[in-house]
């Protein structure tokens, strides 16, 4: 019988997911997106699992995805098959905090999924890139930019290199990044501490926070108050009087 795609385990309020794909540094299949997915329902479901954590083995956190069946999936012309952004989206979709604990490379959908997650914990080993752009392709443009910023978010998309752990610390890819030695304790200090918190509490205080962030489509919010409030009489009085000041100053 083959190996799982991914283990699970439950215990003292921490769920644990690690991809178990080591032979192909856990690249995404659509089995492994799959079984991604049920396990993040099982944990959803699960009132004992108070905090989640996602890892690697193998000494890799994920490699992206499975090149071989995605370039099949290409050549057939499936514009729909994506099974490393579904993966992404459901870890983004639980209301329960996620700790990526990253060991080795987290590369495109690899750094997807770890971006999806709430706090991200690094080995001195870890390695980030987002190599979309390189493929044709926009992979992680969505999700990074609150994490580190419009700038440093474009600058490693459209360049897709590699950033090693001490730099991912410094501009906040990560949360903290430790020896490999200290690795494992870390992360288990972390999530000790996120499970004997409050599970409502971490529940609201995660949508509040992600709300904050995100703020929904800032662009087409602006956009759309503009065409309710231009010509109302608030802005004909305002704008009459910028115009008159203007005017009268010789602007």
């Amino acid at each position: 019988m083959a190996d799982p795609l991914v283990v699970t385990t439950v215990a003292d309020g921490i769920g644990r997911l690690r991809l178990n794909r080591a032979d192909k540094r856990n690249a995404i299949t659509t089995e492994l997106g799959a079984a991604i997915a049920e396990a993040m329902v099982e944990f959803d479901e699960d009132g004992s699992v108070i905090v989640i954590v996602i890892e690697g083995t193998g000494g890799s956190f994920c490699a992206g995805a499975d090149m071989a069946e995605a370039n099949a999936e290409n050549l057939k012309g499936n514009r729909r098959f994506d099974p490393s952004a579904r993966a992404a989206q459901r870890v983004a979709a639980t209301p329960k905090p996620i700790i990526a604990a990253v060991d080795g490379p987290a590369y495109g959908a690899g750094a997807l999924i770890a971006c999806s997650c709430d706090i991200r914990i690094a080995s001195d080993r870890a390695r980030f890139r987002f190599p979309g752009s390189e493929y044709g392709l926009v992979v992680g443009a969505a999700a990074l930019p609150r994490i580190v910023g419009g700038p440093v978010a474009k600058e490693l998309i459209f360049t897709g290199r590699a950033v090693g752990a001490e730099e991912a610390a410094r501009i906040g890819l990560v949360n903290r990044a430790v020896p490999l030695a200290e690795f494992s304790a870390a992360v288990d200090e972390v999530a000790r501490a996120i499970a004997a918190a409050s599970p409502l509490a971490l529940r609201w205080g995660k949508q509040t926070i992600d709300a904050s962030i995100t703020g929904g489509d800032a662009r087409g919010l602006e956009q759309q108050a503009d065409q309710l409030l231009r010509g109302g009489p608030d802005h004909i009085a305002r704008f009459s009087k910028a115009t008159q000041r203007i005017v009268g100053d010789g602007s």
